[in-house]
């Protein structure tokens, strides 16, 4: 499993009408395009004014075909980068089709001035040709991370995580990890509460570890084992601040160690150990927006034998001390 530590190491508040430029392409891939439609350009009432302006900057002139039949017409061109806040790269019509010199030129000069890009799933290959990921490492989907090292080997390619983030420069894996990544941008600009309600319109899971494995090798459960996990999940939540090791957690389930242990991380793609700690920070993040609890007491309802442990985990983890997480979080919800 690949080093996945500096995910979520940095924390970006959105400003006003945070601008979003998506690109559309001849060949376009329509799904992961209706992702980042979908998470940055549908309206939320809810925020107010407060949330992503959304437009649509195509690469090729005239009308763009998009899988499955479908035509885009762009409401303008490669100009829209100029003024753009983040880029999306919504996949890219080929690993081995060659990026046009004036997309990777303007991608390029987007990203010195500071301009955040991200790519879903084949659009690596886009931010790849344009330099945005010499020395630094990078993810797409897993047909594609052999080709993406032949091709461009000054590049760290993690073979097996679904999504990372170099700070500005942020990739993902094939398809349905751009929610992932899209999610974990709307965390990092809006915290968490705006991200969980994006994810609850999307009926997603709020979030996932961005270094979670892409290929689960058995993604459904049989079905006795499917209803024991879920028990299991149901009490870890309701027990976030007990004792768990794998021993009793196999017994909860009615597995050996060594079977519960290939279960779980089949069903989950991580470790019971990592997921355990994902949930408690995510615990500690909550009362950390919502409550007043110290941060001791929150330490412990959230699992962590001292504050000392919860700083270290946090500071490790998300890139940001407790208090200063709730500083600027807690402002943020209300």
């Amino acid at each position: 499993m690949p080093d996945n530590t500096r995910i979520m190491t940095t924390s970006r508040h959105a400003p006003a009408r945070h601008r979003v430029v998506a690109l559309a392409y001849d060949g376009l891939c329509t799904f992961e395009f209706g992702v980042a439609t979908e998470i940055f350009g549908l309206p939320r009432p809810e925020l107010g004014d407060n949330w992503y302006t959304f437009s649509v900057a195509a690469v090729d002139e005239g009308e763009l075909r998009a899988t499955g039949g479908i035509r885009v017409m762009a409401e303008g061109g490669l100009e829209l980068l100029e003024n753009a806040d983040t880029i999306v790269v919504p996949g890219w019509r080929g690993a081995q089709t060659p990026v046009p010199t004036a997309l990777c030129s303007a991608l390029y000069q987007a990203w010195q001035r500071g301009c955040r890009v991200i790519s879903i799933c084949s659009g690596v290959f886009v931010l790849a040709a344009a330099g945005l990921l010499n020395g630094r490492k990078a993810t797409t989907h897993w047909r594609y991370t052999d080709t993406l090292r032949e091709a461009y080997p000054a590049i760290i390619v993690l073979d097996d995580a679904l999504y990372y983030d170099e700070g500005n420069v942020m990739t993902s894996a094939g398809s349905a990890a751009g929610i992932d990544l899209c999610l974990h941008v709307v965390r990092e600009d809006f915290g968490i509460e705006v991200a969980n309600n994006v994810a609850r319109r999307l009926v997603v899971q709020p979030h996932r570890d961005g270094s979670q494995t892409q290929q689960l090798q058995r993604p459904v459960a049989r079905t006795r084992e499917s209803r024991q996990l879920g028990q299991l999940f149901d009490f870890l939540h309701q027990h976030l601040a007990g004792s768990h090791t794998v021993a009793s957690l196999a017994k909860q389930t009615g597995m050996s160690p060594r079977t519960f242990l290939r279960r779980f991380e089949e069903s989950t793609g991580t470790t019971p150990a990592r997921w355990i700690l994902q949930e408690r920070l995510r615990r500690a993040e909550d009362l950390l927006i919502h409550s007043r609890m110290s941060i001791e007491l929150i330490a412990g309802h959230s699992g962590f034998a001292t504050a000392a442990s919860l700083r270290h985990h946090f500071q490790q983890q998300r890139g940001i001390s407790p208090a200063a997480y709730r500083k600027k979080f807690s402002a943020a919800a209300k």
